[in-house]
């Protein structure tokens, strides 16, 4: 047994399939986390007790909630009950983006939820994406110092990363306190063009590779963010859904890859 960071089932693995199958299969294939795809309309009273107690019950914890997409003015109920519920099912985080060109008006939003998030005790977790209206490390780096929260947090997604231009140098010098966990996946070399917003959003949604069969510098990067922290594993893959129709075999074909990875890694 090695020692590596606790890994998690992203929910982005498993599209289509309900919250409840997402957490069966992450306790089956032996992932310690699971990441769950909300939304608010869906989750009952009732639904909301028996996914926190199934987490519970297969001994894993609850990495994120997602996606909450922000846009500028203020926050809908729908927005305000994302928060209630990731909260109320034990998640760490809320992953949230943004998706309107006002991006000061977004910055407001993102700082209205952290102050929810603060008081429900989850960080509010901000991704940038190039096809988002967030689209850059040094976006997100501003509207999370603007926010000024301890709620406040960022998510580094490997592909992300890369395809804004950035490196393991860039996460080394963000603030410790701002990282409570980040994504995981590997890439292929070349990427769309960087003003393709179609064509990277496909790549986001079904190009990625698994761990150590694409280019990243995934070790640097691992390298780079505060040492132990939870990496949830963000493999949208059309080849990984095709391959692995059954949602069991593909999060037990997912952990199995990254865990060689990791413990090769870690042995070497």
């Amino acid at each position: 047994m090695t020692d590596r960071n606790p890994i998690g089932l992203a929910s982005g693995v498993l599209p289509g399939f309900d919250a409840e199958v997402t957490v069966e299969a992450a306790a089956r294939a032996g992932f310690d986390a699971v990441g769950l795809w909300i939304e608010p309309d869906r989750w009952t009273a009732e639904r909301i007790r028996n996914v926190r107690a199934a987490i519970a019950a297969n001994g894993l914890f609850a990495v994120d909630a997602e996606v909450l997409r922000m846009r500028a003015g203020p926050l809908p109920d729908d927005h305000r009950r994302m928060v209630e519920i990731s909260a109320e099912i034990g998640a760490r985080n809320l992953l949230v983006i943004g998706s309107d060109p006002d991006l000061a008006g977004v910055g407001d939003a993102y700082a209205e939820l952290c102050e929810l998030g603060e008081s429900h005790g989850i960080r509010i977790a901000l991704e940038f994406m190039l096809f988002s209206s967030v689209r850059t490390l040094d976006d997100a780096r501003a509207m999370v110092t603007a926010a000024a929260s301890p709620a406040a947090a960022l998510l580094i997604d490997p592909l992300h990363l890369d395809r804004a231009g950035y490196g393991a140098a860039d996460v080394t010098a963000l603030p410790r306190e701002w990282l409570p966990y980040a994504q995981f996946c590997d890439a292929t070399l070349e990427g769309p063009p960087r003003d393709d917003n179609a064509a990277l959003l496909a790549e986001a949604l079904d190009g990625r590779e698994m761990p150590g069969e694409g280019v990243l510098a995934l070790q640097a990067i691992v390298d780079a963010l505060p040492p132990g922290i939870p990496l949830s594993v963000e493999l949208r893959s059309l080849a990984l859904r095709e391959r692995f129709p059954d949602p069991f075999e593909r999060a037990h074909a997912l952990h199995q890859a990254t865990v060689t990875w990791m413990d090769g890694k870690v042995a070497a």
